[in-house]
Order: C-alpha cells, then sequence, then structure tokens
C-alpha cells in the first residue's frame, strides 16, 4: 500500500508543547550555596527520562497459555498495568513537566492479544477496534516509540492503521521509502522543557529500527522500505538535531548493544549496534537500547571521537522494567550542557496494576482469554517439550507434519509435486505442553508462539547436509567418557533454542564427540544413504527462510510456494480436522544424539 506521507509530514518534526518547570527542580541546593558565597547562582535542570522496550503485547500480568496470573522462578511480574504504576511513581517524584516516556519497539505482536486484534477481529477491518496497546500507551501518556522489527509482522496496513491510533510518533529514521530513500516514518521527537529564569530545554529523541527487517518480514517490506545500517543514519541525524537547537539528544533504538548479528553476512548492516552507534556518533548523550530482551540497567560506552561517556540502557521485556535516564544539566554561558546522565531500572514486581488501565482493557482481554480457551480437539497422550531439546520429541513432529501436509497439498498438481517434502521446527519453548484430554487454541499457541508463516524452499540433499551440521552446532563438545548435564549440553556460543532446527523425512544422528561440523552421521532418506544431488522441497517458516540464524543455504534457496497464513493456525486447523490428536499421525524418530555411535540417550 502507498506509504502515508500526510501523516509523515505531520509528525516528523513533533514538538511537544512548553511547560513550565516548578522553581525548586530547577535551583537545587548547589544553586543555593553558590548564591551564599556571593557567586551568580549556577543555573541547574534536572529531568528524567523514562523507557520501556519489546513490550509484545503485554498489557496485564497474565500468561494466555497457561489460562494464570503469569509467575517465574525470579519473581517477574509484567504488563503496562504495572509499568502505568511505576511511571506514576516517578512523575510524582519528579514533577511530570520534568519527564519523558518513551519505548524502543515492538509492541503490536507476541501475545494471543496482540495477534487477535491483528488477525481474528482485525485493527484494519471497517469500523475495527483501537489496538489495546495503542489504548495502553496513549492512556500511560507515552511520548515516542521507536520501529521495532516485529512492528512489520502483519504487514505495512496493519501498522499504519496503529500509527494513525496512537496518539505519540513511531520513530524509524533508518526505515526510508524503497523508492525515494527518504523517511517513511518520523525520524526524530522534540520536546522543550520551560525553565523559569532561563533559556528552555530541548531534548531530542531519535528512533532507529533493526536492518533485519529486510530480511525477516521481506515478503512485506520488499520494493516498499529499506533500512540502512543505525551507525549511518545516527551519523546523518544527530548533527542536524544539534543544529536545531537540541540541548539534550537522547536515541531510542531498537537494536541491542552485542555488536553481533543472528543473519550472517547477509545485510552489510549490524543487527544489534546500539553501543556502536555510542562509541562511533559524537553528540547522543543517552541511548535506550531494545531488541536484544536483556536488562541492561546502566551501560557506559565511550565515544572513540569526543571522549565523551554515552549512557546506555536496556529494560528487560515485556514490561518487565521500567528505565530511568536521570539528567543532570548546568547552564553555561547561556547554553544548556549535560553534566551528568545516570540510569537505573525500576521493577514490575514492586507494584500492583494500576486500576485506570484494568478497566480500560479489561473487556479486550476478556475477549482474548474466551477465544484461547475454545476446545478444538482432543489429545490421546500428553505432549511437551520439556527435553525436546536434546530428545527427537513427538511435539515437535507435530509442528513438522502440519507443515509438510500443508506444503504437500500447496503443490499438488504443480511441477514440484513428485518431490519429496520434509519439514524444519524448532523447540521454542521448554515449557510447552498440551495435555492429554481437551486441546484448546491456547494449548497449540502456547507450542508455537512466534507469528511465523510458511515458505517452501528448492534444497538439494549436500544443501541440507551442510544446514543439519549447522543446526548440531548448537549442541556442546562432549567427550565419549564425559558425564551428560542436559542443562549444559544445548546453547553453544549463545545459540538460542529456536536456532536449533529439527528436520523431518530424513534419519540421522548427531555425533556430539565430534567437533562442530562433523557430526551428522548415518544420514539417510528413504532407508537409502542420501544422494547429495536429489532435489527436496523443504518446508520452512518465513524466519529460516528469509535467512534468520543464518542457517545456510536456505535464504538463497529457489522460493516455490508461499502462504500469509500463520503456522500457528495451521497447526489448529489440522488439529480441527482430525477431531483427535493422536501421536501414531505424526510422532517417528528421525534423529537422535550419539557419541561414537552409541547412542546418548
Amino acid at each position: 500500500m502507498p506509504l502515508n506521507r500526510r501523516k509523515f509530514l505531520q509528525k516528523s518534526a513533533v514538538t511537544g508543547a512548553g511547560v513550565a518547570i516548578a522553581s525548586a527542580a530547577a535551583a537545587p541546593a548547589a544553586e543555593a550555596a553558590e548564591a551564599k558565597k556571593g557567586h551568580k547562582p549556577v543555573k541547574r535542570y534536572a529531568f528524567t527520562v523514562m523507557g520501556t522496550t519489546d513490550l509484545h503485547g503485554h498489557i496485564f500480568n497474565w500468561d494466555y497459555f497457561k489460562n494464570a496470573e503469569y509467575t517465574d522462578a525470579k519473581g517477574n511480574a509484567q504488563g503496562l498495568a504495572r509499568v502505568s504504576t511505576l511511571v506514576n511513581q516517578v512523575r510524582e517524584e519528579k514533577g511530570r513537566r520534568n519527564t519523558l516516556l518513551l519505548d524502543a519497539g515492538d509492541t503490536i505482536q507476541g501475545t494471543p492479544l496482540t495477534y487477535y486484534y491483528a488477525k481474528v477481529d482485525p485493527i484494519t477491518a471497517e469500523g475495527g477496534p483501537v489496538h489495546p496497546m495503542a489504548a495502553a500507551m496513549n492512556a500511560i501518556g507515552y511520548d515516542a516509540v521507536a520501529l521495532g522489527n516485529h512492528e512489520f509482522n502483519y504487514g505495512i496496513e496493519t501498522l499504519r492503521k496503529f500509527e494513525e491510533q496512537c496518539d505519540f510518533p513511531l520513530l524509524g529514521a533508518n526505515a526510508l521509502d524503497a523508492k525515494t530513500l527518504r523517511p517513511a516514518f518520523p525520524p526524530y521527537f522534540m520536546k522543550t522543557f520551560r525553565v523559569p529564569g532561563a533559556p528552555p530545554v530541548k531534548v531530542a529523541v531519535l528512533g532507529l529500527t533493526n536492518p533485519g527487517i529486510a530480511i525477516w518480514d521481506k515478503a512485506y517490506v520488499e520494493g516498499k522500505l529499506t533500512f540502512p545500517g543505525l551507525e549511518e543514519q545516527a551519523a546523518k541525524w544527530v548533527p542536524r538535531l544539534r543544529s536545531m537547537g537540541a540541548d539534550v539528544v537522547v536515541v531510542s533504538a531498537h537494536s541491542g548493544s552485542s555488536g553481533t548479528s543472528s543473519y550472517g553476512d547477509q545485510l552489510p548492516y549490524i543487527e544489534n549496534s546500539s553501543a556502536l552507534v555510542a562509541q562511533q556518533v559524537p553528540g547522543i548523550d543517552a541511548i535506550l537500547v531494545g531488541h536484544a530482551h536483556t536488562e541492561i540497567a546502566e551501560l557506559l560506552v565511550t565515544n572513540e571521537k569526543t571522549g565523551k561517556t554515552v549512557v546506555l540502557s536496556e529494560p528487560l521485556c515485556f514490561a518487565e522494567r521500567l528505565s530511568l535516564f536521570d539528567f543532570e544539566l548546568v547552564l553555561e554561558k547561556g547554553c544548556w550542557r549535560v553534566e551528568s546522565v545516570k540510569a537505573t531500572v525500576r521493577d514490575a514486581n514492586t507494584v500492583a496494576d494500576d486500576p485506570r488501565i484494568t478497566k480500560l482493557l479489561k473487556d479486550d482481554h476478556d475477549i482474548v482469554v474466551e477465544y484461547v480457551n475454545q476446545v478444538v480437539g482432543t489429545a490421546t497422550a500428553t505432549l511437551t517439550t520439556v527435553d525436546a531439546r536434546y530428545k527427537d520429541a513427538p511435539i515437535i513432529d507435530l509442528i513438522t507434519k502440519v507443515q509438510e501436509d500443508v506444503v504437500r497439498a500447496a503443490l499438488a498438481g504443480s511441477e514440484y509435486a513428485s518431490l519429496p517434502v520434509i519439514a524444519q521446527a524448532s523447540p521454542f519453548s521448554r515449557t510447552s505442553e498440551i495435555p492429554a484430554g481437551d486441546v484448546t487454541i491456547r494449548d497449540l499457541s502456547s507450542l508455537y508462539v512466534y507469528d511465523n508463516t510458511l515458505v517452501a524452499k528448492l534444497m538439494t540433499g549436500a544443501q541440507l547436509k551442510a544446514y543439519l551440521e549447522y543446526s548440531a552446532e548448537y549442541f556442546v563438545q562432549t567427550a565419549p567418557d564425559a558425564a551428560v548435564d542436559v542443562e549444559k549440553l544445548t546453547n553453544a556460543g549463545g545459540r538460542p533454542d529456536y536456532n536449533y532446527d529439527y528436520v523431518s523425512g530424513l534419519s540421522y544422528e548427531i555425533d556430539i564427540a565430534q567437533a562442530a561440523g562433523s557430526r551428522i552421521k548415518n544420514l539417510t532418506y528413504d532407508g537409502a544413504a542420501l544422494d547429495g544431488d536429489r532435489k527436496f522441497v523443504f518446508a520452512v517458516n518465513n524466519y529460516r527462510a528469509n535467512g534468520g540464524g543464518a542457517f545456510p543455504h536456505v535464504a538463497s534457496a529457489q522460493e516455490v510456494w508461499a502462504e500469509s497464513t500463520e503456522i500457528r493456525t495451521r497447526i489448529a486447523e489440522w488439529v480441527t480436522a482430525k477431531g483427535v490428536l493422536d501421536p501414531k499421525d505424526f510422532a517417528s524418530v528421525d534423529w537422535k544424539l550419539t557419541r561414537g555411535g552409541t547412542p546418548v540417550f
């Protein structure tokens, strides 16, 4: 769809209304001390920037997959209703006029709540509802939000409708129109604080999103939007913001701080580059970090050109934490200078839900709870992912079976109909369970928590062997006579569970005593050694098909079919059609861990 240029022009240079600040905030004790000495008082001003990130549709402290209050071993609590209480506390402490509230992206995907209002009762429908995240964030009073990569999961039309419903700008200085190479969203937000007896303080917020969108949501953005690197665009915009009179520059970046990329060399831009932005681009005072789903209360990075310290903070995802950047400014020769910045985090588990947010969103929440608890079938046995990362588990075979069936049916009558169809799937969760008895939508949703869609790629036997070798790097090399601790067996090199793949339809062993790259043994298809030249149709999720996880060959392989229906929905349809979920209809032992030919388990 055409990009909404009118809305961009309206929002691209949003300026918050200046408001008077209580003189007590502008004249701390240090100023009074100077006056006693007979010197002209030093003018100071303090303000606080609050930040969240990776909210992923969490409004309440509720686990839709378990149909219960959210709990975890660390005692965390989730949801914007809790964050709202924290925000209210900070505004009371600091004075609302002395605060800004930002987010670093990934807001409209991640829970059954957000899925429901994107797909079941979509906000894009004629007379459709207001997105619950827009309603909540408007009520809390967010000033600006950076675009996350998951904002694009439901397509540009849904994102634009969400943008229209928000009372704050969605920022993305490096989300460019593919044809004009001009920003397709507001690059920045500017707020002016009025300080009695002194010049106003102008705070600029630059929003940056993740270059990986070009890979992960290629189907939606290709030919429409392009996403250059964060460092490049920050270097372009920060000087502009300073020339526009910004006394303070804060970056809200949907990009982690590690300097790494999950997509290898498929893009010339780094996925997690927030610390590099701080290091390379002069003129930035603080960065609200997102995307990585880690908690960093405060990270200090020295800018290599100026020697100045840039303060970074990443609050924990799902509205479990709120970052605070406390700024102290001093007026020198008529200009404000940042004297200090200190970052801290506040924990959502220390407060109760804000009743105002609870009341506002209760009806939306209740509708979704009813939806996910619909019974769609009956299971003959309990299926679980508890040991799925190191044993071939029937519950993962269910995913691959559904993918195989969908692709095989889609290719019937085509030139690819005679090719064997195999599939990949990952053990996304370590706690998913489909209990024996009634099976609900929430049971199936907990198995496949992402909104991935299905793609069919053409692959050779040799390419699939390389694919499996790469996947097997997930395991820690373990000597034949060493004790096996399953808690230390996986995630080698920090590889997350979702970047380990089963491949159905093939039979193979993973020899974890061998070095990475030489682990796949006895690889067969249909009872015979795999022919490296034989062609297969490979059913993969769109994240993997577009290069997510940097698996070899798959991103460049020929695509023979794709669809926009979520794999999770296909699983629900499959179970509903069967009526009975029986492992004999989908379970198979395709792989096992070995050491020198001896099974580990």
